[in-house]
């Protein structure tokens, strides 16, 4: 599959490399990794990525400015993005050719190749173990901005290796980046800093968090919430994982109100089993970390029965 990709990417003159909407570390790091060593390795390809900017992660990468004829005969990656309503830019489409590169499991099978991998903790340790595979095959010259960025996919969706998708693996593949001059203090500085707001907005949605004798917690983030403190929909998933220390918690789920009056689900778990629930209400994910939509208050609170019923038969069998 690696070589086959290769093979690809040698046979193109432009490449343009999509990501999924709302995009985390991962994302980031995956789209701005690839373009970095496909840059270095392939000078005179154009390289080209593209999708919405997101201000709290500026310090990782900075999109591109595409224009439409970029797309006639170009090949195309889309990158950590489990179905196609996700991707950012749906301009992918107009590509000449499609690869798919994602760690989620799999919910719609699209793309000219698709490399899916779920037993990896992210995107960015598939592609580091892609990048070591082009230099043994190719001589690939590895730039310290491609394992930064790479680096802190990893840090991103393994929670700086504390969470249950860390392998012996995972930690090979951090360790090959580190070979590199990757300035990790500065990085973490960056990515746990918050401004004043944020941390206000935090408290002000923890103090209204809520636990069940079962396990099961939930907070609502509402319109009026992120507007008052100048939150935008990225920055209010800061306070997710701001609840996983708690005492005999389970599994939380956090509604964000949409503009819309819809909410965005974010589920996260430490026992039960939760990405069939987010497959439910139009969403998916890994097993311990999902996200879905509620289209009402009603379904919100539907979905929150659901997981709180996980959270009591998981307590049963213990």
């Amino acid at each position: 599959m690696k070589t086959r990709i290769i093979e690809r990417i040698e046979a193109a003159e432009t490449i343009v490399i999509h990501r999924h909407q709302s995009p985390d570390p991962d994302a980031l790091g995956a789209q701005g990794g690839l373009q970095a060593v496909l840059e270095e390795n392939y000078p005179d390809k154009a390289i080209w990525m593209t999708g919405e900017s997101e201000p709290s992660l500026s310090f990782l990468t900075e999109m591109d400015e595409v224009s439409n004829e970029v797309y006639e005969g170009a090949l195309v990656f889309v990158l950590d993005t489990a179905n196609t309503e996700r991707i950012d830019d749906q301009r992918y489409q107009h590509g000449a050719e499609v690869i798919k590169i994602d760690h989620h499991p799999e919910v719609e099978s699209y793309g000219d190749i698709s490399w899916v991998d779920s037993t990896k903790s992210s995107t960015c340790e598939m592609l580091t173990n892609f990048v070591q595979h082009g230099q043994a095959e190719r001589g690939w010259q590895v730039p310290v901005e491609a394992a930064r960025l790479l680096y802190a996919g990893i840090v991103g969706d393994t929670g700086r290796f504390r969470f249950d998708n860390v392998t012996p693996e995972t930690m090979q593949a951090a360790a090959f980046l580190l070979k590199y001059p990757i300035d990790t203090t500065a990085m973490f500085t960056k990515f746990y800093e918050s401004p004043e707001r944020i941390i206000r907005f935090k408290g002000e949605v923890l103090l209204h968090f809520q636990l069940t004798a079962e396990g099961a917690g939930y907070g609502v983030i509402t319109q009026e919430q992120m507007q008052s403190w100048g939150i935008t929909l990225n920055e209010s998933s800061a306070v997710v994982n701001a609840v996983a220390d708690i005492e005999g918690i389970q599994a939380w789920a956090f509604f964000v109100e949409n503009e819309d009056g819809t909410y965005r689900v974010r589920l996260r778990s430490k026992g039960p089993v939760i990405n069939d629930l987010a497959a439910e209400h139009n969403g998916g994910g890994h097993p311990m970390a999902s996200g879905a939509k509620a289209a009402s208050k009603a379904e919100t609170e539907e979905i929150f029965q659901k997981l709180k019923m996980k959270c009591e038969a998981l307590r049963a069998e213990t």
